[in-house]
């Protein structure tokens, strides 16, 4: 047989397998291709003419929420002024948004200096963002209410998470890092609050928190020896 010859053999076979197969799964295949166009032309549409103008108003609405959070009014931040929305009416109405998400940040932050701090821990657990600095101050002040609420254990897992998000902002680590250590002392967890106060020493030396550092060690260092 000729190289000729078999190549057109095997175009025919071929041929053959194609239409059998689309006979047997045309509806399937088609079945599948309406869906995938439905997935995407659905996609499209909700992210251009639903979300987009979702996410425009909530970033509208959240400008005032922003200025009384720099001025730290609690109530003002949560609940608006009657004419301007506050941070819940942003997180109910426009949930599923960057700006929601970044509601629950002031929402949590202002419920804790609220001495809510049950509120607080729900919506700082619920917030979280690529921006690492405020990542950072979010698990920060979520151990705060925690250590409130009397969750020790979590608070200080907490602090110490903080301390490593953005340790190029040595300050807040710093200081979030001191507050897991002393809370780890005075939960009689010694050997854990002097190993943390070490590490402070080591990563933070030149911050407030780490020159103070040395005195706990010292102190913490005696007191196992004994």
């Amino acid at each position: 047989m000729s190289d000729q010859h078999q190549a057109h053999t095997e175009s025919n076979d071929f041929v053959l397998k194609a239409q059998s197969f689309w006979q047997k799964n045309s509806n399937t295949v088609l079945i599948t291709l309406i869906a995938l166009i439905a997935i995407v032309g659905g996609y499209f549409g909700y992210t251009n003419y639903i979300l987009k103008p979702k996410e425009d108003k909530a970033a509208d609405a959240i400008v005032k929420v922003q200025e009384y959070f720099r001025v730290d009014s609690s109530n003002l931040v949560l609940n608006g002024d009657g004419q301007n929305k506050g941070a819940l009416y942003i997180i109910n109405t426009y949930s599923g948004t960057k700006t929601a998400n970044l509601a629950k940040f002031y929402a949590g932050v202002s419920y804790l200096h609220k001495g809510d701090f049950a509120n607080a821990v729900k919506y700082l657990k619920d917030f979280s963002t690529d921006a690492k600095q405020v990542q950072l101050l979010a698990l920060g002040n979520l151990g705060d209410a925690l250590s409130e609420l009397n969750q020790k254990d979590e608070a200080i897992a907490t602090y110490k998470k903080a301390a490593t998000v953005f340790e190029a902002d040595e300050a807040n680590s710093a200081e979030y890092l001191f507050r897991a250590a002393l809370l780890s002392e005075t939960t009689g967890k010694i050997k854990e609050a002097l190993e943390i106060y070490k590490d402070l020493k080591a990563k933070y030396p030149k911050t407030d928190k780490g020159f103070q550092a040395d005195k706990y060690i010292y102190r913490l260092s005696i007191e196992k020896s004994e």
